[in-house]
């Protein structure tokens, strides 16, 4: 389903990256980060019009011949990002919300662990597993 899971942190920062084809990597950073630009308009213009409440599904950032990018921003500006090839039309925006909920949860437990220092990359065996998953379209 997803061909790149990110997870950004508050200060743009990458967090973690998966990419089903590793080769490609380095391209698919470049894509989430101008992805970034997208999510702060969203985040700015969502925020003077209706106060401090939000979604935190921020929807199609950007789309192209090869990918669409899809955002999420949590409650502390954590960012994920997903990015999914443009030639698959049978994904659904419901699909993408479960994607981003279950990639949110798994987060949350990453985070919540005592041994997680804030800040840190996240190496967990568990998060990349979950994450690689999602990525294959298991549920």
């Amino acid at each position: 389903m997803a061909v790149c899971v990110a997870v950004i942190g508050k200060e743009n920062a990458p967090k973690y990256v998966s990419c089903l084809n590793p080769d490609l990597e380095l391209q698919f950073h470049y894509k989430v980060h101008t992805s970034l630009d997208v999510v702060e308009e969203k985040l700015t213009s969502v925020g003077k019009t209706s106060g401090d409440v939000r979604e935190l599904y921020l929807g199609l950032l950007f789309s192209s011949e090869e990918h669409k990018i899809f955002g999420y921003v949590t409650n502390t500006k954590i960012k994920f990002i997903i990015v999914v090839e443009s030639s698959n039309t049978l994904l659904r925006d419901n699909e993408v919300r479960t994607m981003f909920r279950r990639l949110h949860a798994v987060y949350t437990d990453v985070v919540c662990n005592p041994f997680y220092i804030p800040g840190d990359p996240i190496t967990s065996k568990i998060f990349n597993t979950t994450v690689k998953n999602i990525m294959a379209g298991n549920t």
